[in-house]
């Protein structure tokens, strides 16, 4: 006799949605506050006004809740319609960058561009285009169902034109969080594993062999467990040894919020890359761990979702966007507890950064939709009587 399944609040579907919200809304709000503690003192110095750069960040949040709560509302055939040209669209930004006297280059990456205002990273909302045009792509090879063997055809060469573009702009983060998303896309679509290990293998070697290929990167990564060293703390084990310091002086819960001692001029990008050591320093270790279970919660309620859609592309997209939320997360807070070298990628939602920022709601907004879209979900919100939830 099959036993009946006791429901729990983490098998409810209707809360799958609120954790998704909840946690994005949640991170957000935590994220404008450690961004104007981090970078309240670069902001003085390079800006005039310990404000500017939260009040940047400000304006972004303000303009990407009101943008996701739109496009939770597009339709499905929307989207595909959008997906059709996510991967031309994806192009012409990364390729927009490189043209001379548009592209910009930040602390060595060219793959910015200058709107006199603010700067903006092109490659951030490509990595969503991206997701999505695969998932299109995937589903639609589902239907027709072709074989296994094709899905590397089908989205990798598209996504290897991508990643050579940004590495072009010498930005190896962002390009290892675009191969992480396609290997991510290629595990759940189902690939044969001895394809999957072979292009692993193939990837982890493109790799090492850009690190090998720039005399930094090398520096980077033989200084990234051992930042301390003597002959490294003072140049590539400066950053890791500062967030370590940062992160070791935080305690039970920490030195108070706006106290950190390491933004002022200690830690590099405190704001952007190392918020996740301001968090433990000014927050102690009840601050990181509150991050990483708001961030694990908001990773979960994704591939929870993502599990329950019926459409093949919703699964898929779905999917990818919590590999790439998942993957900037292990890379980012990997560099900030030096278990991993500095790649310069923000944490998701946490970091300042416009672009980064206005890219994450647009993929948690598509995820937002296909919870509303799940009948049973949708049913459980009706009956709140809340029109925005609706």
């Amino acid at each position: 006799m099959q036993t009946e399944r006791r429901e729990t609040f983490f098998t409810k579907p209707v809360n799958l949605y609120y954790m998704l919200v909840g946690s994005t809304l949640t991170l957000s709000m935590l994220g404008l506050i450690m961004v104007f503690s981090a970078s309240s003192i670069y902001s003085l110095e390079n800006k005039g006004s310990t404000y500017a750069i939260v009040l940047r960040q400000f304006i972004f949040l303000a303009m990407s809740i009101p943008m996701a709560w739109v496009l939770s509302r597009f339709s499905l055939a929307r989207w595909k319609l959008i997906a059709r040209f996510g991967v031309l669209a994806s192009l012409a930004l990364l390729v927009i960058v490189q043209v001379p006297g548009v592209g910009k280059s930040v602390n060595g990456n060219h793959n910015w561009i200058s709107l006199g205002f603010v700067d903006v990273q092109p490659s951030e909302v490509a990595k969503f285009l991206m997701v999505l045009w695969a998932g299109f792509i995937l589903a639609k090879r589902e239907r027709t169902g072709e074989v296994q063997a094709n899905v590397i055809k089908l989205i990798a060469p598209a996504y290897l034109l991508c990643i050579l573009l940004v590495l072009y702009g010498s930005d190896l983060g962002t390009a290892s969080v675009f191969a992480f998303v396609l290997a991510g896309l290629l595990w759940v679509s189902g690939v044969r594993l001895g394809a999957f290990a072979v292009v692993s293998g193939i990837g982890f070697l493109g790799i090492a062999g850009l690190i090998l290929a720039a005399p930094y990167r090398v520096q980077r990564f033989a200084v990234f467990l051992h930042p301390f060293a003597a002959g490294q703390y003072k140049s590539y084990g400066w950053q890791p040894a500062h967030s370590l310091l940062g992160l070791a002086s935080g305690g039970l819960f920490g030195v108070g919020l706006g106290a950190s001692r390491q933004k002022w001029g200690n830690l590099p990008e405190a704001h952007t890359d190392f918020i996740f050591s301001v968090i433990g320093e000014e927050l102690g270790l009840f601050g990181t761990i509150a991050t990483l279970l708001l961030l694990s919660i908001l990773i979960f309620s994704i591939f929870k979702i993502a599990l329950r859609a019926n459409d093949p592309m919703v699964r898929y997209v779905s999917c990818g966007i919590g590999c790439w939320i998942g993957i900037q997360t292990i890379l980012n807070v990997g560099s900030a507890i030096s278990v991993l070298p500095v790649v310069g990628v923000t944490l998701p939602l946490l970091s300042y950064g416009g672009s980064a920022l206005i890219a994450t709601y647009m993929g948690i907004a598509f995820v937002i939709g296909a919870a509303r879209r799940d009948p049973i979900i949708y049913s459980e919100l009706k009956k709140t009587g809340i029109p925005w939830l609706r």
